[in-house]
């Protein structure tokens, strides 16, 4: 159902009806910043929930998936950054529930009610009264307006360089429906999830089984095609709630305002992606690889990753470099069979658009007007390889020496 009649609105989780924000300065790791947000939902909502494919799986991510999977509702999402409580054993459990324990507390829910989220550095425990103290600091200061989304977007960054919210309206049932979001990821990101968080907020009525659903279908085009750097972390985790205060008549079948819901989430979440890829650590550019003509949907999104994520692709995007040879050499080591002396590519910015190869070729192009084309800071490669009518998009970005100086002393 594409087409959907969408507004794109400023905002984040508090754009939606019934959801509150807040953030604090815990000091878990970080001096002088924010690092800890609340999102806190006036009513009980269905929640949904996505998580990472690593087998080694983070204290918070176990925690979640037994809400989200076995209990009926949630009411708040509680996040730090800074320190992962990663590979941290039952203590890191216990601290799962002594959060949750805290705002249950506080607000008069229960614990269970309570979803939480880390992110930042592996091994280490969390400094547990910091994080409860912070679960007090933010209680008085939440608030529903842009203002308290916007300090919440800021406080869950670790790398991150820039806050990453999107928010979008759509009529449902003749009700407007929102639904908001903000993520942060920019290292240790590849698809099947990244060190990526990102907590979604809607005020849509629908049904918990059609809302995981819907979720767990877009992720596969949205968050699962990002990579920065090949490596799956151990956090990973997408939560959606679902507050139901929009007004509109419950979703309980795949109808028209379900797959209208359906393409407004897939708008925040392509948006929110598009923000990780283009911040991805020490990168310069945004670099998209739409592959289109693959024989399967899964031959497509093949393709399009080995591009994405081939690190002497990259390399070429940062030096402004049309070296396209990287590219089918990265498409023909993927395990999809094609013709290479089939395949079409194209470079595209807002400097313009330009044929490189035709049927496996070189097509004399201009390198001026090449690197002209690649200068910007989203640049996209666009390949045609005519084995059907399946395609697919990735989102990645360049590799600059500053993301090895990165994370050579990220512990530090």
């Amino acid at each position: 159902m594409k087409g959907v009649k969408m507004n794109i609105i400023e905002g984040g989780v508090t754009a939606a009806k019934g959801f509150k924000a807040a953030s604090c300065a815990a000091e878990i790791k970080y001096k002088g910043r924010t690092d800890m947000a609340m999102i806190l939902s006036d009513v009980p909502c269905h929640a949904a929930g996505t998580f990472t494919t690593n087998v080694v799986k983070a204290a918070p991510v176990k925690w979640d998936q037994e809400i989200v999977y076995h209990h009926e509702g949630a009411r708040a999402v509680i996040c730090n950054s800074g320190i992962a409580n990663a590979c941290t054993g039952e203590e890191g459990m216990r601290y799962c529930q002594a959060t949750a324990d805290a705002a249950g507390k506080i607000f008069g829910i229960p614990s269970d009610s309570v979803l939480v989220a880390s992110t930042g550095v592996i091994g280490m425990q969390l400094p547990i009264e910091r994080i409860t103290r912070g679960v007090e600091m933010m209680a008085p200061v939440l608030e529903g307006s842009k203002e308290a989304a916007d300090k919440a977007a800021r406080a869950i960054m670790t790398t991150d360089t820039i806050p990453k919210q999107a928010a979008v309206e759509v009529i449902l049932g003749g009700k407007t429906v929102t639904i908001g979001g903000m993520c942060k990821g920019s290292g240790m990101i590849h698809p099947n999830m990244c060190t990526m968080l990102g907590f979604l907020t809607t005020d849509a009525s629908i049904s918990k089984e059609l809302l995981q659903e819907a979720l767990s279908e877009d992720i596969k085009d949205t968050y699962n095609m990002v990579s920065v750097d090949g490596d799956t972390s151990t956090n990973d985790t997408v939560l959606l709630l679902a507050s139901a205060l929009a007004g509109n008549p419950e979703i309980k079948e795949k109808n028209d305002d379900y797959y209208a819901f359906k393409e407004a989430l897939h708008y925040v979440n392509e948006t929110l992606c598009k923000k990780i890829a283009g911040d991805g650590e020490g990168a310069t550019a945004l670099f998209e690889v739409k592959m289109t003509g693959a024989g399967t949907k899964e031959d497509a999104v093949t393709l399009a990753k080995s591009v994405v994520t081939s690190s002497l692709t990259k390399a070429a995007i940062y030096g402004h470099d049309a070296n396209w040879g990287r590219i089918l050499c990265a498409m023909g080591y993927s395990g999809v069979q094609f013709d290479p002396e089939k395949v079409d590519l194209w470079f595209e910015s807002r400097a313009g658009k330009i044929k490189i190869i035709e049927n496996g070729v070189s097509t004399g192009y201009s390198e001026e007007e090449a690197t002209r084309i690649l200068s910007e800071n989203e640049v996209t490669a666009i390949a045609d390889v005519k084995m059907g009518d399946a395609e697919a998009t990735a989102w990645g970005c360049d590799l600059t020496y500053d993301y090895v100086k990165i994370n050579a002393d990220y512990r530090s």
